[in-house]
């Protein structure tokens, strides 16, 4: 009994500390966003950096930024995963090496210069900006998909097929489950890098709290610029606790 015990107690303190953990993210970008309420209010701001940083223009910008990132998240996720899903399948198994590189290139060229030419070819505004987002993040997910299935112990899938599940029960109730830590790990990836590189789309007159970057910079303002940087941290920050929170959520116990 006391052998047993112990394992117990252990897992329930470590659930306990992965809680705890969870709300010390939200606390911290409250006081993170108030700090920097309370240092703006302060100061003495002339006409450019009131009207760059009025509460309705954050919005806006904040709204853009936020936009861009959940519907290229989104994309990516539904590309990504299937995809990755049927290049561990016997059948095309040989393919996935052709398809990891050509996600390569969208990650070895700067998230600038696929802007950029996407603005030339495509145009300007938010849709090239989002299949530039797309073209950036989708090699974490489609690699960490394929690594997270094939890593799924073979006895496993083995014992589903010899008690008479088909290949898609195996798949939907024994591969992907045992695989959500690592998808998800690619996914957390895969936001930041899309909140990131989000800040650029600004170039391409998609919006975002890239604008605000642009603006400090180019006038050498450091309100305006502090404020866009530190919201697209805590936007970053935010949207991996989100993601902690699924995982918490869709990760299969004792894994």
């Amino acid at each position: 009994m006391t052998v047993t015990a112990v394992p117990e107690r252990a897992g329930r303190d470590e659930e306990g500390r992965g809680r705890a953990g969870l709300l010390v993210t939200p606390v911290f970008l409250l006081a993170v966003c108030a700090a920097l309420y309370l240092y703006v209010r302060g100061l003495d701001l002339d006409p450019i950096e009131r009207r760059a940083i009025d509460r309705d223009e954050i919005v806006r910008q904040f709204g853009q930024h936020v936009g861009l990132v959940a519907v290229s998240t989104a994309l990516v996720l539904a590309i990504a995963i299937p995809l990755g899903v049927l290049l561990t399948r016997p059948r095309l198994r040989r393919l996935s090496a052709p398809f990891l590189a050509l996600a390569n290139v969208g990650q070895a060229v700067p998230s600038i210069g696929v802007l950029v030419l996407l603005a030339v070819t495509v145009g300007i505004g938010f849709r090239p900006a989002v299949i530039a987002l797309i073209l950036v993040s989708a090699l974490p997910v489609l690699r960490n998909t394929m690594v997270g299935l094939q890593g799924v112990d073979r006895s496993l899938i083995e014992a589903g097929r010899g008690i008479g599940m088909s290949r898609t029960a195996v798949l939907l109730r024994v591969e992907l489950p045992l695989a959500v830590p690592v998808i998800l790990a690619s996914v957390r990836v895969a936001v930041i890098l899309n909140v990131g590189s989000a800040t650029l789309a600004a170039f391409t007159n998609a919006g975002g709290l890239g604008e605000l970057i642009n603006t400090g910079i180019a006038l050498n303002r450091t309100p305006i610029l502090l404020t866009g940087s530190v919201l697209t941290a805590v936007l970053a920050m935010a949207a991996d606790w989100l993601i902690g929170l699924v995982e918490h959520v869709l990760r299969p116990r004792g894994v």
